[in-house]
């Protein structure tokens, strides 16, 4: 077994010292590589693929669709939240500039939410919705939102409680106003 064991060290010790040789090859080489010119490092490749798309969005340099000065709500927005009380139940939507479809959503009408509810359409509903909300909102990377309420629902206990839970949240009901570079 001793015997079988040498062998075996035998056998791995032999091609590591000829790594070590191809290593110190390798290293001979790479010193003779010119060295590199302050200019290159600031040279942008012309192959570079963005593989985030919303990187753009936070740093505040993409494009919001203005659309006409008359349609309301304003389509200058990256995220817009839109919040609606009905009868019976309390919904929440996180719209894309780019998509008519929400991105996230949350309702009472949500089984998880309705059976810690007394009621779907309180006060209390209002702010276990903006908590769910902002909650989803944070997972999604969607920090930053636009929220434009109806003036004159404004002042409910409900809309204020709504956005405070939101704001509680870490969501800024704010975006920041697009940047443009070069022009």
């Amino acid at each position: 077994m001793a015997s079988s064991l040498r062998i075996l060290l035998g056998q791995i010790r032999r091609p590591i010292a000829a790594a070590n040789q191809t290593a110190r090859c390798v290293c001979r080489a790479a010193s003779q590589q010119p060295q590199p010119r302050a200019e290159e490092n600031e040279a942008v490749n012309p192959a570079f693929v963005n593989r985030n798309p919303r990187n753009l969005e936070q740093m505040a340099l993409a494009v919001k669709d203005r659309g006409w000065k008359t349609i309301w709500p304003h389509r200058e927005f990256y995220h817009r939240l839109e919040f609606s009380r009905t009868q019976h139940h309390v919904t929440a939507h996180v719209f894309s500039s780019s998509s008519p479809v929400p991105v996230l959503s949350c309702s009472t009408k949500e089984w998880a939410l309705k059976k810690e509810l007394a009621s779907t359409n309180c006060v209390s509903a209002c702010q276990a919705v903006g908590e769910v909300l902002a909650q989803r909102c944070q997972q999604a990377g969607i920090t930053r939102m636009v929220y434009r309420a109806i003036p004159w629902t404004y002042r409910s206990d409900a809309v204020q409680s709504f956005r405070t839970a939101i704001k509680g949240g870490g969501i800024t009901l704010s975006e920041p106003r697009r940047k443009y570079v070069g022009t």
